[in-house]
């Protein structure tokens, strides 16, 4: 492409910020940091702070992971990006590490008070699917969805949840 072509192509300006909010990376990230809890508990009892340190670096490995994946997929086929663009796209996909902390925050807490692994488990896992299914909701309404799109959302992503913590249940014994 040369600079003639780029010079013509019209920029395409970014959402306004107030405007577009993005759950679904809230949502994705408490669905990730569920299944790492159950994940972390089939191995066997690990640390608390184990926990809650696997929760935040997995986290952040599927953010950048997500982040990579934007910048080259789609973005780097329709024109090329910058530094406003990678902060753009970390800053979107920032979600998914932020709904890791409330789980991860929950062990930290349940296991510094002396919670045995089983319980630090049970906790994370159910801040994780109350954060999940909490910002399904959040995102419908936001979007100015009706009620009932807004509970289908809920009692979705609670089905998600309820298959994870049976999974849970099953790996234990």
């Amino acid at each position: 492409m040369t600079d003639d072509d780029r010079a013509q192509r019209p920029e395409v300006p970014p959402p306004a910020e107030a405007a577009r909010v993005d759950y679904s990376g809230a949502v994705y990230g408490s669905l990730l940091a569920a299944s790492v809890v159950v994940g972390a508990g089939a191995l066997g009892p690990a640390p608390w702070l184990g926990l809650a340190l696997l929760l935040l670096c997995t986290g952040a490995v599927f953010w950048a992971a997500h982040v990579f994946a934007r910048l080259f997929g789609a973005h780097i086929v329709q024109h090329p990006w910058h530094r406003a663009e990678i902060r753009r796209v970390c800053r979107d996909e920032r979600p998914i590490v932020a709904a890791a902390v409330p789980p991860a925050v929950a062990a930290a807490i349940a296991g510094g008070i002396g919670l045995d692994y089983g319980g630090v488990a049970w906790l994370a896992l159910a801040v994780a699917l109350v954060g999940q299914v909490g910002w399904a909701m959040a995102a419908t309404t936001r979007a100015g969805a009706p009620a009932s799109l807004t509970l289908t959302a809920g009692a979705a992503n609670m089905l998600l949840g309820l298959l994870i913590v049976v999974v849970k249940a099953a790996l234990q014994h």
